[in-house]
């Protein structure tokens, strides 16, 4: 018998209410150089942000916890584009991976992106991201696997997104925030 079929045969409890709707931002017409959640409870075990988005010209997007803008941030990447891959590392902040712009060749095309913050509520460690994002533009495109630290043991009650660069996402770009149960 297959494993596949063994593992579904069996009475495994299934938890399907793990995720847990916070907020959702969408750009309006005029654009905005950062979407924010504030006042997040700390009633979950980690946090995730769902987004589809463009931004004005390309490039990455920073990530701030608290509004903390100070250098105690750093991460690490890998990306390719379906002909070469390659690795980068900051020391200084914490970025979102490439996106289209409104301006490429990939001026319809919108990213999906995925963070986890792991264990945001905790106050005896530092805090944890990683995201994956990537776009297609019929035969070319885009993917990233990125992580993150907050050098910082504080709970996260504020997350903001900015464009860098001074970009803006443009519009129906949108961002919906999940707690996750423990």
């Amino acid at each position: 018998m297959p494993i596949l079929g063994i593992i579904a045969s069996q009475n495994y409890p299934r938890i399907t209410n793990s995720y847990e709707s916070i907020a959702t931002v969408t750009v309006g017409s005029g654009g905005a150089s950062y979407a924010e959640f504030t006042s997040i409870s700390s009633t979950y075990q980690h946090l995730q942000v769902r987004a589809v988005v463009r931004s004005t010209s390309g490039g990455y997007a920073g990530v701030t916890f608290n509004s903390d803008t100070g250098n105690n941030y750093a991460s690490h990447e890998l990306y390719g584009n379906g002909s070469s891959a390659s690795a980068g590392a900051y020391t200084t902040r914490a970025d979102i991976p490439l996106m289209p712009s409104a301006t490429s060749s990939a001026a319809s095309t919108f990213t999906a992106l995925i963070i986890d913050v792991l264990d945001y509520a905790n106050t005896s460690k530092y805090k944890t991201l990683r995201s994956l994002e990537g776009w297609d533009a019929n035969g070319s495109g885009y993917v990233e696997l990125q992580s993150g630290l907050w050098q910082s043991t504080s709970a996260i009650s504020t997350l903001r997104i900015t464009c860098a660069y001074g970009q803006s996402w443009q519009q129906y770009s949108s961002f919906a925030l999940y707690g996750i149960k423990g």
